[in-house]
């Protein structure tokens, strides 16, 4: 992550380039613009980042497994709830790491909010932001579901506020 790493406070708190986030969220719509909004798979296990990501995946028409991630459900045709997405968003590589190993077996890319913590090694696609916070995970993806609709043509109907998750 060191790339998006605009200063080192004097307290030791990285501080993200948010130029740099401002241009893979756009970057990652035109990415997601292309897929049909279907074969979108959006997973957190985070609990901020819950209730934004299924706001996401309602806005732009894809899928959500927040929570515990099972494991199989990409790669186990048996599994009740196997699904083949072509694309996979996640709140955090380390969180939702299953997701990541899985999309990884079955080689669709991967879309990842990243802190200053996280290794980038098995994402496609680093959108640096704090996947810790509520405000901030609620930002970035309403600010994905707006530019990801906005590539499509269509009228972005959400407000910040939608998707805001309660304390």
């Amino acid at each position: 992550m060191e790339r998006f790493i605009h200063r080192v406070r004097t307290d030791g708190l990285y501080v993200l380039d948010v130029s740099m986030t401002d241009r893979r969220i756009r970057t990652a719509a035109d990415f997601l613009a292309n897929y049909d909004p279907e074969q979108i798979l959006v997973t957190s296990s985070r609990q901020y980042g819950r209730f934004p990501a299924e706001k996401f995946a309602e806005a732009v028409g894809a899928r959500a497994r927040t929570g515990r991630f099972i494991p199989g459900t990409l790669t186990n045709p048996d599994y009740e709830g196997y699904i083949e997405p072509d694309v996979l968003v996640v709140t955090d590589p380390i969180g939702d790491s299953q997701a990541v190993k899985e999309a990884i077996t079955v080689g669709i890319p991967v879309i990842a909010m990243c802190d200053s913590n996280n290794q980038t090694s098995n994402v496609d696609l680093v959108v640096p932001t704090n996947n810790k916070g509520r405000k901030a995970l609620s930002v970035v993806y309403w600010l994905l579901a707006n530019e990801t609709l906005d590539r499509r043509g269509a009228e972005p109907t959400y407000a910040l506020e939608d998707f805001e998750s309660g304390i």
